[in-house]
């Protein structure tokens, strides 16, 4: 069979298609692309394994005074309320979440909010909503 190339021979083609094995193929045909450096080491002898959670499992880490629910719940209705809102009132705060298409539940809860009082972080509106915050440590 006559080659259409003459860039480099049959040796260096074989060598170049097992370099791209495991791109083309995946994982399983041939080995991981990811640098085998780069991997986690296993847990020494006397330490324990690391276990993947549930769903639902406490993570741990809560700030104190503060359910994973409540960190989880803060920080969703954080992403719905960008900082150029803060300091805001109510109207600004329903503006501002229904601009980066909050769900209705959370314009629903803003919504909710006393008229008249000024805001100057998620963590302010999220106990006025009746939330709890983390409690400070001294």
């Amino acid at each position: 069979m006559e080659r259409g190339s003459s860039k480099h021979g049959p040796r260096v083609d074989e060598q170049m298609s097992r370099e791209v094995e495991g791109l083309l193929q995946g994982p399983g045909a041939g080995g991981s692309r990811v640098d085998e450096s780069r991997q986690p080491e296993p847990a020494g002898e006397d330490q324990p394994e690391p276990k993947t959670l549930t769903a639902g499992a406490s993570r741990g880490g809560n700030p104190q005074g503060m359910s994973m629910d409540d960190v989880e719940g803060r920080s969703r209705l954080g992403r719905y309320i960008t900082m150029s809102a803060l300091p805001g009132d109510r109207e600004a705060l329903i503006a501002n979440a229904r601009d980066n298409d909050a769900p209705a539940d959370i314009v629903d809860a803003l919504e909710r909010l006393p008229d008249g009082t000024r805001y100057q972080t998620v963590s302010e509106v999220w106990a006025a909503l009746g939330h709890k915050n983390e409690t400070t440590r001294w």
